[in-house]
């Protein structure tokens, strides 16, 4: 269901059940209209948090939120979501694609014929060998961000038609939609150098509705514009703009007038915004989740009863009745590591390890040898005091500060110290997360909507690389059921298989799930079909200004 609400209210006293964005409000939320009611032109606005360096997203450092917004601008996706999550074919690039053979799985995928890349070159089977071999070979020179499903394909061939690629996989793979998107050119990632450096600072070749204006380092802003190349419909804006702008200066740019469009999922942000001039607010529910990732591989964390003990003195009820305070909407605690609450197949695993008890935190503290002499004193063992570097990026916005504090002082009463450090917002992933350099971190997973886009969260770490495990926490039990949902074909067998693997993660003490983030987003009147996509993707082609929209944002 797709509608524009502007949303008031509050959200509902502690402790309450909250009402989710997709009870409330549809799963999507992007004021959709048609084509024909657009302007044809005008430029758009964004902000983005931090700035990339890494533009390859398949690459360990390119693998972020800001990233993905550039990249669906300007580079092809074989396939897009709608607002349930359902995967279709983009004819711009995709005419087809269906399984041929169950054993082995072999897929069949027919191009456009009219889809190339903008140095030329049409789009084929070229790229999608190189893309596998990139990804999936387990060749360590390439550092990747992702090998799922790639790493279960034999081979890469020419179809049995014209414009057709043959991928036979070599243990079956469910979630085969989600690979190839988005595709990246055999010109531009077929040596470990182009893979690794060959998008640092640059998109050396694109195909999509827009190319590459500028990339302006100083200011940390990038320009798209249509391309004139471009096969398919026209897209209805001329341009799109993405600033980087910490959380604060997004809402003060966006009540100036200088952006479009801004995130008001927080209690701070909403009161700014839901009042705001030729603005309305925006909602729906989307795969968008909030955890504090604990670091398995080093320090005290390395022990798993510390990591229970940390996990049962969170309140995670009490962090989210904070991130709700004020808002139109709940924020519902997440159970699941791998389905969101209004997603098929969600099941809560949380009843363990995810209940807040302070007595028996400081149990398994003692357990582990950390011993308190008195309460309110740190705890110590061998001389040293339990003390936990909390590492947040100095992007983080009032509220992520907030529960950050929050965090400090649960902790602090099992007798755990907690240091908060700020580091750059472009540091966290590349020299923080990435290097496992934080003993505590929160931040979000987004847009996981395919099941298996968590095995490499999950999955222990293979060799010097973590993927997205960034506290290295694993096991070969989570392992194999992951695998094994990821390789049947029968859905009912691979969510019970997921939810059993969830089960498991919750166990390992991997990281403290904690809510379900709710999306609202502030946007300008007369901005159309954007804002809320559900568990899917925008068209941007359609994205544009309605022709009674104010003319300055042209």
């Amino acid at each position: 269901m797709t509608v524009l609400v502007g949303c008031s209210g509050s959200g509902g006293p502690p402790g309450a059940a909250p009402t989710t964005a997709a009870e409330k409000y549809g799963s999507q939320g992007i004021g959709a209209q048609p084509v024909d009611r657009l302007r044809d032109g005008g430029t758009l606005t964004l902000g983005i948090p931090a700035w990339p360096t890494q533009l390859n997203i398949h690459q360990v450092d390119g693998a972020t939120d800001e990233v993905s917004q550039l990249v669906q601008l300007v580079e092809p996706a074989l396939f897009l979501r709608d607002a349930q999550g359902v995967p279709h074919p983009d004819t711009d690039y995709l005419l087809s694609a269906k399984v041929t053979r169950a054993a082995p799985q072999t897929v069949i995928y027919r191009l456009n014929p009219k889809a190339h890349w903008s140095d030329g070159q049409p789009l084929g089977v070229q790229d999608f060998t190189a893309q596998w071999r990139a990804i999936g070979r387990g060749d360590d020179r390439y550092h990747v961000a992702d090998p799922t499903g790639y790493d279960q394909i034999s081979s890469v061939s020419k179809g049995p038609g014209a414009h057709e690629v043959k991928v036979v996989f070599r243990t079956p793979y469910t979630d085969w939609q989600r690979l190839f998107t988005p595709l990246y050119p055999a010109s531009a990632i077929g040596t470990p150098e182009q893979f690794n450096r060959g998008w640092l600072d640059e998109v050396p070749v694109t195909a999509g509705p827009f190319k590459i204006s500028s990339l302006d380092n100083t200011t940390e802003t990038a320009t798209v514009v249509r391309d004139p190349g471009w096969w398919g419909a026209r897209p209805r804006l001329d341009r799109i703009v993405l600033r980087t702008l910490l959380p604060g200066a997004a809402l003060q740019a966006y009540r100036n007038g200088e952006i479009d469009a801004v995130n008001a999922g927080t209690t701070e942000d909403y009161a700014q915004l839901k009042g705001a001039e030729n603005s309305t607010i925006r909602c729906g529910s989307a795969w968008d989740e909030v955890h504090i990732a604990l670091n398995g591989a080093a320090g005290p964390l390395a022990d798993i009863d510390v990591r229970h003990a940390v996990q049962k003195a969170v309140d995670r009820r009490a962090l989210a009745d904070v991130a709700a305070k004020g808002l139109p909407v709940g924020v519902p605690l997440l159970g699941n590591h791998i389905y969101m609450t209004n997603q098929p197949g969600y099941a809560d695993h949380s009843a363990t390890w995810g209940t807040h008890d302070l007595a028996e935190a400081r149990r398994l503290l003692d357990k582990a040898g950390w011993r308190q002499r008195k309460q309110g004193q740190p705890r110590t063992k061998d001389g040293k005091t339990l003390r936990l570097r909390f590492v947040i990026s100095a992007a983080t916005n009032r509220l992520g500060l907030d529960l950050s504090q929050l965090v400090q002082s649960m902790l602090g009463q099992a007798g755990i110290e907690v240091d908060i450090v700020k580091v750059p917002a472009n540091d966290y992933i590349a020299k923080n997360l990435d290097k496992g350099d934080f003993d505590l971190a929160i931040f979000r997973f987004v847009d996981l909507t395919y099941p298996s886009d968590v095995l490499s969260i999950y999955e222990q770490p293979r060799g010097a690389q973590s993927f997205l495990n960034y506290g290295r926490v694993g096991d070969a039990a989570v392992d194999q059921l992951l695998r094994r949902a990821a390789g049947t074909l029968d859905k009912k067998r691979a969510t019970a298989l997921y939810n059993q693997a969830d089960a498991e993660i919750w166990r390992l003490g991997h990281d403290i799930e904690l809510y379900q983030r709710p999306q609202l987003m502030a946007v300008r009147e007369g901005l159309a079909n954007y804002g809320i996509p559900g568990l899917g993707d925008l068209d941007w082609t359609k994205v544009g200004w309605t022709k009674t929209a104010p003319k300055n944002r042209s």
